[in-house]
């Protein structure tokens, strides 16, 4: 095996804000990534979230003309019952009509979660994260009769919907109750739209294999294993890639009853304020924008990594929770930061650093599972090829720990990687967007192994790819 030499960086510059390694910063530039919008990228793994729009949390018109230019092929939105039947038996779809054209025209494709109760009902649940579900005689009929308006109005557009949104999230119900409601919509959507994609448990909490368990058990008691098309999940852990035993766990369940099933994560991202000046998940953290995009790359490419089908990140713009949720005030985690009234004030850091991503590593992206890394200790390494073309790609980030504000967890490291393939190699960082020559003397190929020298690899994943495979400006 390839002897390693690891050296911590002694030298920082800084670029937009946050230090980058003097190592590189001495290297030829040879342009940037030149960021993809939708309509140039034929598929792609990558969604971006455009939740709360239900209850004005955030506002489409605002953000509307990044969502194109950002390059995610898909936006999860909320379907809002309430919002859409305020008075009993009528439908309003024309304010979700708008968003959903407008996606589609920017070649961003919208799926659909069906949420969430709706008040005008008794026992018709809440319009809130973590609310019960309908339960009285009444409003399952309400709901039904929504489910099956929003679905026959939409079927031509949407093809993808997420049933409920975090149930391991609320104490209103039980996972055997989830199971029931998940069978009871998901007949109605497939009996609509029988080539619909279903996507189901959104789970955000501990015990997943559990509840997973209770909800496969359920469907196959009842003969209906059928409507288990795609299992999302989210997990905000400040190390992200602690999410990816539990969704092993929770694989191995599925997978046991239902082996075609496949595995998305729906919901995760990083805010970018200090501890006490926002709401949600890690807001016992300190954050910077330089932070959150660090841990947003690195959840996206911890999912690619774990062959998830599709990651969406949440989401394209701070929101702002209103009393009466199961939180209220900001939630910064936005690639866009908001402004109290909604509107946009400026993209973050995370908002390039998704933009860098996703224009190199859409269309048809296969992991190279022969690839083999010479071991380097903290380190988290993939290979891949890009739509069939000659050439390699590799993510490489250290991820000992949570992504820190400053440069101590960044080393300049050599290494050997086999099964792979380079004729012109390129290092790309993610967040500047820069890239930069790697030079001759610092690879050499052997046989099918190549070893690359005095490489620095930050907290966050960072690429070294063939020049061929790379949009530059």
């Amino acid at each position: 095996m390839h002897k390693l030499l690891i050296f911590f960086l002694s030298a920082t510059v800084f670029v937009n804000g946050f230090s980058q390694s003097g190592a590189v910063a001495a290297w030829k530039q040879v342009g940037a990534v030149k960021a993809l919008n939708a309509k140039d990228i034929k598929s792609s793994r990558w969604s971006i979230g455009g939740e709360t729009l239900d209850r004005d949390y955030a506002n489409y018109n605002a953000y509307k003309s990044y969502l194109g230019p950002l390059g995610a092929k898909r936006i999860r939105l909320q379907g809002g019952w309430a919002r859409c039947e305020k008075v009993k038996g009528q439908y309003d779809f024309a304010w979700l009509d708008a968003i959903v054209d407008d996606a589609l025209s920017q070649g961003v494709q919208p799926w659909l979660q069906t949420s969430y109760g709706n008040p005008i009902y008794e026992g018709g649940g809440d319009a809130a994260l973590a609310g019960g579900l309908p339960t009285s005689p009444e409003a399952l009929t309400a709901w039904d009769k929504w489910v099956a308006a929003l679905v026959t109005h939409f079927k031509n557009r949407v093809h993808e919907w997420e049933i409920w949104n975090e149930p391991d999230l609320s104490n209103k119900f039980s996972a055997k109750d989830y199971a029931v409601f998940y069978e009871r919509t998901g007949s109605i959507i497939k009996k609509i739209q029988p080539q619909a994609r279903l996507i189901g448990l959104a789970l955000c909490c501990s015990g997943w294999p559990q509840y997973a368990e209770t909800f496969v058990t359920y469907l196959k008691s009842v003969n209906k294993l059928d409507l288990i098309n795609t299992i999302s999940f989210h997990g905000y852990q400040y190390r992200p890639e602690n999410t990816y035993k539990n969704a092993e766990e929770l694989k191995k369940i599925i997978l046991a009853a239902k082996p075609d099933a496949t595995f998305w994560q729906g919901e995760n991202g990083a805010p970018s304020a200090k501890k006490g000046e926002f709401v949600g998940a890690m807001k016992e953290y300190d954050w910077s924008e330089l932070t959150q995009a660090k841990w947003n790359l690195r959840r996206m490419f911890g999912d690619m990594g774990s062959d998830l089908e599709v990651t969406n990140l949440f989401q394209i713009s701070d929101m702002y929770y209103g009393s009466g949720d199961h939180m209220a005030g900001l939630n910064a985690k936005g690639l866009l930061k908001a402004r109290p009234d909604r509107s946009i004030e400026k993209p973050k850091l995370a908002y390039y650093a998704f933009q860098n991503s996703v224009s190199i590593f859409s269309e048809k992206i296969t992991r190279v599972k022969k690839a083999e890394f010479s071991k380097v200790q903290d380190l988290s390494a993939f290979a891949y090829k890009k739509n069939n073309k000659e050439g390699s790609l590799l993510t490489l980030w250290m991820s000992r720990i949570a992504p820190v504000e400053d440069s101590s967890e960044n080393r300049t490291i050599s290494f050997t990687v086999s099964n792979v393939s380079f004729k012109n190699p390129v290092y790309i960082d993610l967040i500047t967007g820069k890239v930069y020559v790697i030079a001759a003397k610092q690879f050499k190929k052997k046989d099918n192994s190549y070893t690359f020298s005095n490489i620095p690899v930050p907290d966050y994943p960072v690429v070294i790819a063939d020049k061929s495979l790379v949009p530059i400006k």
